[in-house]
């Protein structure tokens, strides 16, 4: 089995007629995936987002996980919890994108105060 950590993140736009039903949506979708927050193996840690940018190109929403494997990311796509959630939401997202990569992939470089 692969021990290394999976980064998964996932941005959706929400549908609604109003920047207030936009507004709704984003919080119900955020408050049914913290909710998942405990309920499924192998999750190590879920931040959901709402963007404050108010750019025309930015996504209303981003999920950020850290899973312990490829197999446990692999696992939460079908777990009840998770489909229990996804068909809360029906089909109140209007687009959808994402990104896994391994850790591994990472390089992480902290500028000194000297080098800003």
């Amino acid at each position: 089995m692969n021990h290394q950590i999976i980064k998964h993140i996932v941005m959706w736009n929400v549908r609604g007629d109003t920047p207030e039903e936009k507004r709704n949506a984003a919080l119900f979708l955020k408050d049914q995936f913290e909710g998942l927050k405990g309920r499924i193996p192998g999750l190590q840690r879920i931040e959901v987002g709402l963007d404050t940018s108010g750019v025309d190109y930015a996504c209303d929403v981003v999920l950020y996980t850290e899973f312990d494997t490829q197999e446990a990311l692999d696992a939460y796509a079908t777990h009840p919890e998770h489909l229990r959630v996804k068909g809360e939401l029906g089909d109140m997202r209007i687009a959808r994108h994402q990104v896994d990569y391994p850790l591994s992939q990472c390089q992480v470089e902290v500028a000194t105060a000297e080098q800003r």
